[in-house]
Parts: structure tokens; sequence; C-alpha cells
């Protein structure tokens, strides 16, 4: 897909999106022999959560209440209004920051991928709710129902991941969340990450409720606000943290080839001269 002009150009390496599987392909006319059935994988695992009633009706009817909810009954309300509603200013401003080719991670309803695509944007969507999925292709995106820890397309080719909403307290456990994101990520991409407007640095287990009753079997979530990912994000390079519209944002960029090659010349040149080093000398210490 052609980028606007004065836009990020599209990475040399970048994936193809050739296939909307949300999506009817047009009747091509009668085949002139039956297709042999083609052998149709085993789908993953659907966290609990994708499938409570609650969710998808609040998808579906684009309002709550909906919550998360942890066993000792504290609620954390779930902003369903704006997801499902247009991208507003400030989710404009973070689509400015992103290059290239962009997957958004836990896209919900599609706000996101749908603003990029009309700006003429190669973007795709996943989401493990069905009806995240079915919303995201209505509203003009292109989106899978997949979660982030299946195979992907592109992998080690995107140029921004975008993990919106809080969802880098997606699977519970925010270093693997980032390692994978890494593994998704080009070298020297970027992730735009959205932090809890707190500093917290907390793992629960909760439940979807619409606050009548909880469905489902509880899954592991996190909520980690600006500090608390930056000290995760070990191996990552600080691009930026910003607040706007009482929400807060932090980038991190992968290290590009040439920066882990000059990296690992540096550490091989630092072991070789703490090698060296008289007894009498204290060394210094790792940072």
């Amino acid at each position: 897909m052609a980028q606007p002009p004065g836009s990020t150009p599209q990475s040399p390496h970048a994936p193809l999106l050739t296939v909307s599987p949300s999506r009817p392909v047009a009747d091509r006319g009668p085949a002139l022999t039956s297709p042999r059935p083609t052998p149709t994988p085993a789908p993953a695992p659907t966290p609990a959560w994708a499938t409570a009633d609650p969710y998808s009706s609040a998808l579906r009817s684009g309002r709550g209440p909906l919550f998360l909810r942890r066993a000792d009954g504290w609620l954390l309300p779930l902003d369903v209004e704006r997801w499902c509603a247009r991208a507003d200013r400030v989710d404009r401003d973070v689509l400015d920051r992103c290059e290239g080719v962009v997957l958004d991670v836990g896209c919900g309803p599609g706000r996101l991928v749908a603003e990029l695509a009309a700006r003429g944007r190669t973007v795709l969507g996943i989401d493990v709710s069905e009806a995240a999925v079915e919303h995201t292709v209505r509203l003009g995106g292109q989106a899978l129902r997949r979660s982030v820890f299946e195979a992907l397309p592109g992998e080690g080719r995107w140029d921004t991941v975008l993990l919106m909403d809080g969802n880098i307290g997606i699977g519970g456990d925010p270093r693997e969340l980032l390692e994978r994101v890494r593994q998704l990520l080009a070298p020297g991409g970027l992730l735009i990450a959205e932090t809890a407007p707190v500093d917290i640095d907390e793992r629960a287990h909760v439940h979807l409720t619409d606050a009548f009753e909880a469905a489902g079997a509880p899954f592991p979530w996190a909520r980690l606000g600006t500090p608390a990912l930056l000290r995760h994000a070990r191996g990552w390079a600080r691009a930026g943290q910003w607040t706007a519209g009482g929400r807060r944002f932090v980038a991190l960029r992968t290290r590009s080839a040439s920066n882990s090659a000059e990296a690992a010349k540096s550490t091989a040149v630092i072991s070789s001269q703490r090698a060296r080093k008289p007894s009498g000398e204290s060394a210094v210490a790792d940072r």
C-alpha cells in the first residue's frame, strides 16, 4: 500500500499484507475441477476473556460498563466508549509518530487501524476477540484473530508495534511480552506503549465483568506505569515519553544490527580491559 506524502517511507523489508481473512474473496467463477480440501491447522487456545459475553457485547454495542475485576473485588473500569469511537486527538498524535508498516497488538474494535488505513498506511491489527476483529474490518481496517504469542505475518520486519489502551499488560508478564515484540520488529524498529497514569507495577489474575457478573476463567494481566516499563525494558533504547490528555506513553526502539555489533564489541573491549586491571584496582560496577 502506498505511503501518503510526508509519511515515513515503507521499509524495504515490509511484510506483504496480501491476505485479509476477515474479508470474502471475490467470486472468480466456477472451478473446472473440484479443489482438494486444504487441511486446517488446529486453532490456538483462545483466552477466556476473548469469548466472554460482557466483552463481546460491549464492543458490539459500543458502550460499557466493563471492568477488570481482581480477586479482592477491586474494579478497573475499561474505556469502551473511547475504544469504539474514532481516533481522537491524542490517538492521532501517537499515530503521527508511527514509522513504516505498523502492527497494532490487541487492536480491539480497530479505531487506530482504521485511522492509519485511511491515511494510506500499511497496517494490521491483531486481537483474540472475534467481535474486535469484525469491528475493525467494518471500519475499513485489516485484522487477524490471533494472539501476539502465535505465529504472525512479517515477523522481524515490522517497523512499528503499538501496545495501546493498557495492552502492555497482555499475558501478565511484561518482560516476556517485550521480548516477543522485539522478535516482531525489524532492527531499529519502534514500540509505542501506553502506560498506566500512575506509578504501578502489578501482576494479577482478573475477570472481565459488566459489574453484574464475571464471565469465564480468570486470566493473567499486568499494569505498568512508565517507570516500571522502563525498568523492564532492558536492551531497548529509549526513544521518548510523553503525557497527553491524561494518558501516558513510552517509545522504545530495538537495537539496530550495527548498534548490536558495536555493543558486543564494546563489551568485549571492556571485559579485556578488566582482565588486565592490576589487583589493587577496584573493578567498575556493571550498570
